[in-house]
């Protein structure tokens, strides 16, 4: 688990508390999304019964679902990463996630260089 890194820049150091923290946060927001989930789930299924669903309603409420299965995913992904010891590491040049990003997006995978990076290049 990464609690300590030795980097000079003071603000990539996790503290065991900042972990703890992160890892209630993630697990707040894993409970929520599949809650958020289940209700669209099973509002989706009422508005099929009575097919009286408007068009528009029913896209909005597919593109809530499906970001809500993002950030599921995103902070499932997180949470193993955190069960691995790879928590807090960029995916592309492996340098520490800064601590203030973590504690906004506990479920960040990129530090802030690279994710301006990609956002870059879309």
């Amino acid at each position: 688990m990464v609690t300590h890194q030795t980097i000079d820049e003071p603000d990539t150091v996790l503290t065991p508390e900042d972990l703890a923290a992160l890892r209630e946060n993630l697990h707040e927001q894993l409970l929520f999304r599949q809650e958020q989930l289940r209700q669209f789930a099973s509002t989706t299924r009422a508005d099929d019964r009575r097919r009286q669903a408007d068009a528009a309603q029913l896209e909005v409420g597919v593109k809530l679902a499906a970001s809500a299965r993002m950030v599921l995913a995103d902070v499932e992904a997180a949470l193993a990463r955190m069960e691995s010891g790879n928590y807090g590491t960029c995916h592309l040049c492996r340098r520490p996630v800064e601590r203030h990003r973590l504690l906004i997006v506990p479920q960040a995978r990129y530090c802030g260089r690279c994710q301006q990076v990609r956002e870059a290049g879309r």
